[in-house]
């Protein structure tokens, strides 16, 4: 009967969207072409698979909560991003840290990792329909510190080079499996916690660090860099700022990856998006909700995610933006998280791809600037949920709010006996 209901809801929503000059199958079709990159650390809190003793993550990273269920190896990892996926409509790739490797209970360095250690993790996403992407990981380590690649201490320096370095042929390699580029994304949290006079040294540093991790073309992979306003512990300075990563990307043809938790919080990151694709090819996207800064809270559908997506649209940049989730909540049920960012962002992106772009934009044009206003809010209230709904439907996932039958009958099953 519930399908039933939303087939009915979708067929007068088809019609409200066809007066506007919106074509919902296009849309929806649309749609079935939007992935997500999922981000494995949700599942677990970001600890990952590394044999150590156990250490705080540091370095500007912190998950709160401690809620019952998490991850605790691969199998475990594995099964909740499956689940959480099974909720989730369409098909979307998987983002993983490096700390994420199989390394088989032996200790295995950071500057020692290869693609053996993720061969187990490119045979799983074969099995399940899944495309990879990658990140270096530069934090919770005993040579992290408070810099890594901007470190004047040439040994610690040249250890986290051939970190990175190791990391992008990982990422080539799974390029070259999957048949499809890797997304590799590099950040690092390196800065000062304190006054410092040495900006100019510490971004050299950064450059020449950066030059000659780049220097070895990987053909099968994509490389992203993400800046940031500041760390945890390293509040006065920032060598990797936006604006030292917006200026390497445009000159070396880079990805810039645009973080909506790590800007100031009177900024818009949606208005990044035109800002800077004039002069730099692609985008990556890690969407949290900084409630107050960068505090990675699940993504909801609130008017920075909303106005993201927005701009993406209007700027005719779907096919230039990779659209990857960063949020990492311990408070509450995991695979809970993944689901609602997850749908969170879709409809974010589903209402941007419903306004009528056209039409509003000679409005504006024309001087009838009461009318894109007007139009603009009566879009708020237009019944884009049923076409959502009917998103659902196409993909066999649950509709609304039944997926929550789904993930309690999960936890009474698996993740209760953790």
């Amino acid at each position: 009967m519930k399908e039933e209901l939303v087939k009915k809801a979708y067929e007068v929503a088809k019609e409200r969207y066809a007066e506007l000059g919106v074509d919902t199958e296009k849309v929806l079709q649309q749609m079935q072409d939007f992935h997500l990159s999922l981000h494995c650390w949700q599942a677990d809190d970001v600890h990952g698979f590394e044999v150590k003793e156990e250490t705080e993550l540091g370095s500007g990273l912190a998950v709160t909560g401690d809620f019952p269920g998490a991850a605790r190896n691969m199998e475990e990892l594995q099964m909740d991003i499956l689940k959480a996926k099974s909720l989730i409509p369409g098909t979307h790739r998987l983002n993983l840290h490096e700390i994420y490797g199989d390394f088989k209970g032996k200790p295995v360095d950071r500057d020692e990792v290869t693609v053996e250690h993720f061969q187990s993790w490119i045979d799983w996403a074969k099995e399940n329909n899944t495309l990879l992407d990658f990140n270096s990981s530069s934090f919770g380590h005993a040579k992290s510190g408070n810099l890594t690649l901007a470190n004047p201490d040439k040994g610690i320096r040249e250890f986290w080079i051939e970190h990175t370095k190791r990391c992008r042929e990982i990422s080539n390699a799974i390029g070259e499996a999957q048949g499809d580029p890797c997304i590799m994304n590099l950040w690092v949290h390196d800065g000062c916690k304190d006054v410092s006079v040495n900006h100019m040294m510490y971004r050299n540093i950064l450059k020449n660090s950066l030059d000659e991790i780049f220097a070895k073309e990987q053909p099968m992979m994509k490389d992203c860099i993400e800046g940031k306003v500041f760390g945890m512990g390293l509040e006065s300075f920032t060598v990797g700022s936006h604006d030292f990563y917006t200026a390497y990307a445009a000159k070396y043809n880079k990805i810039l990856t645009i973080d909506t938790g790590h800007y100031h919080p009177t900024e818009v990151p949606g208005d990044k998006v035109s800002a800077v694709l004039p002069f730099i090819k692609e985008l990556m996207l890690h969407v949290s909700r900084p409630v107050r800064w960068d505090s990675d809270h699940v993504t909801i559908m609130d008017d920075t995610t909303q106005d993201l997506f927005s701009e993406i649209v209007r700027a005719g940049a779907l096919d230039r933006v990779h659209y990857g989730l960063d949020f990492f909540d311990g408070s509450i049920n995991r695979i809970a998280a993944y689901v609602i960012g997850s749908r969170s962002a879709q409809k974010c992106m589903l209402k941007a791809l419903l306004e009528p772009q056209q039409r509003i934009a000679e409005l504006e044009l024309a001087g009838e600037g009461y009318k894109v206003l007007g139009l603009l809010e009566e879009l708020k209230a237009m019944p884009w949920q049923a076409v959502y709904d009917e998103f659902c439907v196409r993909n066999n996932v649950p509709v609304g709010e039944s997926w929550m039958q789904d993930v309690d009958a999960y936890v009474a099953a698996v993740t209760s006996k953790r």
